[in-house]
């Protein structure tokens, strides 16, 4: 039996918040426009994992690319010594080893930085200067997709 969970959206400009219809022990609200699933990775995005594997991740707009989040929450300060470090996957698949490109917008703020994963979706430590909620455009071999991530503060 499924529960709808209200996920409040950033306030970028066109954005709105949307109902979504998902168990709720399979997602979680992050505040922001973007879900977190912790339900199974699709096909396409579990290469190099092995059995039924479930790690927090989210899906762009688009669904053409998938962030698995090695570590959840992701935060602006990690005082145990760990990373914000994210697998990215995308659906179309290319041969292209161009960049990832990564624009990170603070919601609500002028706060714009670019990031870069060399080679393409693949493995990277993405660290944003703030804590908040983040609307990333995503950019890679011809293909965009957007979505929106929260930082928390630090961690212990």
């Amino acid at each position: 039996m499924g529960s709808v969970l209200l996920l409040t959206a950033c306030t970028t400009a066109g954005r709105s918040a949307t109902a979504v219809d998902a168990p709720a022990s399979t997602t979680a609200a992050t505040g922001c426009g973007s879900r977190i699933e912790t339900g199974s990775l699709p096909d396409w995005a579990d290469t190099g994992f092995s059995g039924d594997a479930r790690v927090p991740h989210v899906f762009g707009a688009k669904g053409d690319i998938v962030a698995v989040l090695f570590a959840h929450p992701l935060a602006q300060v990690r005082q145990d010594g760990s990373n914000n470090k994210i697998l990215w996957v995308s659906r179309p698949t290319s041969t292209s080893r161009e960049a990832l490109a990564i624009t990170a917008t603070l919601d609500g703020t002028d706060t714009r930085v670019t990031r870069e994963v060399a080679g393409g979706p693949g493995p990277s430590i993405i660290d944003l200067p703030r804590a908040g909620c983040w609307h990333l455009e995503l950019r890679w071999a011809g293909h965009t997709d957007t979505m929106d991530l929260v930082y928390a503060d630090r961690l212990p």
